[in-house]
């Protein structure tokens, strides 16, 4: 089987399209303890975690916000590797959006949440949580 030509890219990243009151930007400033940068309010916001990728937070055009209205997030989740799986679910509560129970599987705990835009959220912790190299 052949395959077309690969893309040619620079850089991936993660891209959220922010509700009509604009929920997404505090939300994330306050889960991730960054502020975004660049940032044009009501526009266009721009995360960088310490780890991971970037997360870009944007505002849709009007003629456009149909294309990103769902009731679900589908099959995509957002996953968040945390070091304490109780203080990340204190720090979801505190924002009004507690998660699920936490689950015990056999690469450690994780619990489900939403954000604002209901974008489905997995934080989970490790058995053995190991920093990054």
């Amino acid at each position: 089987m052949t395959y077309p030509e690969p893309l040619a890219y620079r850089d991936a990243f993660i891209t959220l399209a922010d509700t009509p009151n604009g929920d997404l930007v505090p939300f994330y400033r306050k889960l991730l303890g960054c502020d975004p940068h660049p940032h044009q309010p009501g526009r266009y916001a721009e995360f960088h975690p310490a780890i991971g990728p970037k997360l870009v937070i944007f505002q849709p055009q009007p003629d456009q916000a149909s294309q990103f209205q769902c009731a679900c997030s589908g099959s995509l989740s957002l996953c968040w590797v945390v070091e304490n799986l109780d203080q990340a679910i204190a720090t979801l509560t505190a924002l009004g959006y507690p998660p699920s129970p936490p689950m015990v599987a056999s690469h450690g705990q994780e619990v489900y949440a939403t954000d604002p835009a209901n974008n489905r959220l997995i934080l989970y912790q490790p058995n053995r949580f190991s920093p990054p190299s």
